[in-house]
């Protein structure tokens, strides 16, 4: 390294030298101004989840385990809320001509506009890292999200029913993007295929939809015309990439993508299929809602066999798998959780906490937690089936009427369908 002055360049004393420093120093210290605060009130709002545990079947919820104290059906969750106000410093988002997304249809009858790109300000607020952390990202107006699946990009795919389209989330930035399903689209399930893709049982089309997730191309395979109305639900894939799905108009059926073969099956007892799932065998089982009962597939002839939870009328609403491949059901009208051992038949049920719960969606994480939705508290619950205990976590909105679950590790995701916004609890 070279110090001192370069050859050639005058000689200067010290005192000028400070002189000139501290003349520098001055003029500075006034030009520095502190950077301007911005408060947007609809940017992503984390905050500590309110948490409380309670044994099952006990009605009450007792033990808090975070600041909240109290039953979670009369006490709000702190630091968040519907219209969520605060104070951060943060980067203005620009979105560039050059990244709004095209879209056009292969199978629709029309083709769509351009993807609705919509900009929001990023702003998480770090919350304790030690305890669960819950984050609300507000959507367009009018988004009515109904189910939601994590992209493999990082982002969150969410049906936005009330609009028509497939919504994208960037967890990150806050930022939104609209694809349009086509005319009359009443998008109601997402997941995404082993392909990569998001696929969506579309009740306004009467038709399973895929879009392409790197250039939005949308593609459309309805029902056969004997079918129309069939008001379609939920899918998922097993494991020969054969795509399943329900209608709540007395019809389960499946969609082989490779062959273009779409099959429509009537199911026992007629109305009703709602949720489904695939357990890790590759074993597709369903929820009847009006049917109070869970249909397990036969995925070679598509018959299905009715399986009756021990409580009659206990409306089976969704269902879901865990590693063991043991099914787990969210009775609605019963308001409680159900367990099916495919290995010995055998059922167990628990009553979620609270005076009228309504259990809506159920998700098992990879960590076999068990989580519920429930509307009569406006709640969601974490069961941990080892100890048999409830642990809840109050919504940010009231009504936020979460209908569906689904996560990636260490996180879950909840579409509040009454607010129009997404809410992540990260663990």
């Amino acid at each position: 390294m070279r110090t001192g002055l370069p050859p050639g360049w005058p000689t200067i004393s010290r005192r000028s030298v400070s002189l000139v420093i501290g003349t520098l120093a001055i003029l500075g210290l006034g030009g520095c101004t502190q950077p301007p605060t911005l408060t947007p009130t609809s940017a992503p709002v984390e905050a500590v989840a309110a948490t409380s545990t309670s044994t099952p079947g006990s009605g009450n919820v007792t033990n808090p385990t975070s600041a909240s104290q109290g039953n979670p059906e009369t006490q709000p969750t702190p630091a968040v809320n519907s219209s969520p106000t605060f104070s951060a410093s943060v980067p203005t988002l620009t979105v560039r001509p050059d990244t709004q997304a095209k879209t056009r249809v292969r199978a629709a009858t029309q083709p769509m506009p351009d993807a609705d790109i919509t900009p929001t300000l990023p702003a998480p607020i770090e919350a304790n890292p030690a305890e669960p952390r819950l984050t609300a990202f507000p959507l367009p107006a009018g988004s009515r999200p109904h189910d939601v699946a994590p992209a493999l990009d990082g982002g969150v795919w969410y049906t936005a029913q009330g609009s028509g389209a497939l919504g994208w989330l960037d967890p990150a930035t806050g930022q939104t993007r609209h694809t349009p399903l086509g005319s009359g689209s009443r998008p109601h399930g997402v997941i995404v295929g082993p392909d990569g893709a998001p696929w969506v049982t579309d009740s306004g089309l009467n038709a399973i939809v895929r879009v392409d997730p790197e250039d939005l191309t949308v593609d459309v395979f309805p029902l056969p015309p004997d079918r129309p109305n069939a008001n379609l639900n939920t899918a998922t894939f097993d494991n020969n990439g054969v795509l399943w799905f329900t209608g709540q108009n007395a019809v389960y059926g499946r969609f082989n993508p490779s062959s273009g073969e779409m099959t429509v099956f009537d199911a026992p007892g007629g109305r009703g299929p709602y949720g489904i799932a695939a357990s890790p065998d590759g074993d597709v089982y369903y929820a009847s809602l009006a049917g109070s009962y869970v249909g397990r597939i036969d995925t070679e002839s598509g018959e299905a066999t009715v399986l009756d939870p021990p409580t009659p009328g206990q409306g089976a609403r969704r269902v879901w798998a865990d590693s063991q491949g043991r099914i787990w059901v969210s009775e609605w009208n019963a308001g409680q959780v159900a367990l099916y051992d495919p290995s010995d038949g055998t059922w167990r049920e628990w009553k979620l906490p609270g005076p009228s719960p309504r259990a809506y969606a159920v998700y098992v994480d990879e960590r076999d937690m068990v989580w519920l939705s429930d509307f009569g508290s406006n709640s969601v619950f974490r069961f941990n089936p080892g100890s048999e205990e409830f642990e809840v976590f109050s919504l940010p909105s009231s009504p936020g009427n979460v209908r569906q679950i689904l996560g990636r590790d260490g996180e879950v995701w909840l579409p509040e369908s009454a607010a129009d916004q997404l809410v992540r609890i990260r663990y």
